[in-house]
């Protein structure tokens, strides 16, 4: 079962070509910070922008870097049946424990339960290791529901899902629906503590790059029966988690990483680095919550 907190982490760039030893670096410093493990080529590491070459790269690097007893997760999704099996071996070869799977979404009127099934199912029947269903509505424009989430969890090569919704009763609902060894995990930390307390088992989030103790300290928080105090802390991040996604991106997630100290780089074009303006809110932000002095 997947558990505990995990970043998904950004890639880091220099002159535009990917610095492996950058996110060494950080995941180095990360290792000291109660996470459970790593997700590379997520939606935060602009897998969009990086090439097949540059993945696999990435997937060795993190893996090399790893403490011990921590998972790394490679988001290896196409919307070709045949790559996402390609890939996700390929990554499986070079480390990678689990296969983050993005809904297919280039059809979209076409996308619906049946077709999710199909899918996943023709991608988990052929991978070496167990895949995690993606599911990120904001970017795909797709949601699979809950009905859909349950026969598929009934595939022995499905370890989980990563629900990337806001929607809270949704992911309340996919754990009602799933057994209790399918991992449903957080996918982001505006929802952290009600997912928590509606079962889910771990998180994924975006937020853990530049504040992984304090999302560590939630879910520890959480499971010592300390629910007002983990629930104080959920509110006291959700204005960095608000800057770092859905105001700033990654632009402005890889501007925090820089002011704390991690390597975060400029995002890769067409994406653009955040001006002055919004980096100085950024700062302030971070102030707020503590973050910085």
């Amino acid at each position: 079962m997947i558990k505990g907190i995990m970043p998904p982490v950004t890639t880091p760039f220099f002159s535009g070509e990917v610095a492996y030893d950058k996110l060494a670096d950080n995941i180095k410093r990360w290792n000291k910070s109660g996470l459970s493990g790593y997700v590379v080529m997520g939606s935060n590491g602009e897998s969009a922008y990086l090439t097949r070459d540059e993945k696999l790269k990435l997937v060795e690097a993190a893996k090399k870097s790893l403490a011990s007893g921590m998972s790394l997760l490679a988001g290896t999704g196409s919307d070709s049946i045949k790559e996402a099996v390609a890939l996700s071996n390929d990554a499986a070869d070079r480390g990678a424990d689990y296969a983050l799977v993005l809904t297919p979404s280039f059809y979209k009127g076409q996308m619906n339960g049946a077709a999710f099934v199909r899918y996943f199912t023709e991608v988990a029947d052929k991978t070496k290791i167990p895949i995690v269903i993606y599911n990120v509505p904001k970017f795909t424009g797709v949601d699979i529901q809950a009905d859909a989430v349950a026969e598929l969890a009934k595939h022995g090569n499905i370890a989980g899902l990563k629900n990337s919704s806001e929607n809270a009763a949704q992911t309340a609902e996919m754990i009602a629906s799933v057994p209790k060894d399918f991992s449903v995990i957080v996918g982001t930390a505006s929802v952290l503590y009600p997912g928590l307390a509606a079962g889910a088992t771990a998180g994924i989030l975006a937020l853990a790059n530049i504040a992984a103790e304090e999302c560590v300290e939630v879910q520890r928080l959480f499971e010592a029966g300390r629910h007002q105090e983990a629930s104080a802390l959920q509110k006291k991040l959700i204005p960095v988690n608000k800057a770092v996604t859905s105001k700033y991106g990654v632009p402005g997630l890889k501007a925090a990483m820089d002011m704390l100290g991690y390597f975060g780089g400029e995002p890769r074009s067409p994406l653009a680095p955040l001006g002055d303006r919004e980096r100085e809110n950024m700062k302030s932000i971070l102030k707020t919550a503590g973050l910085l002095e």
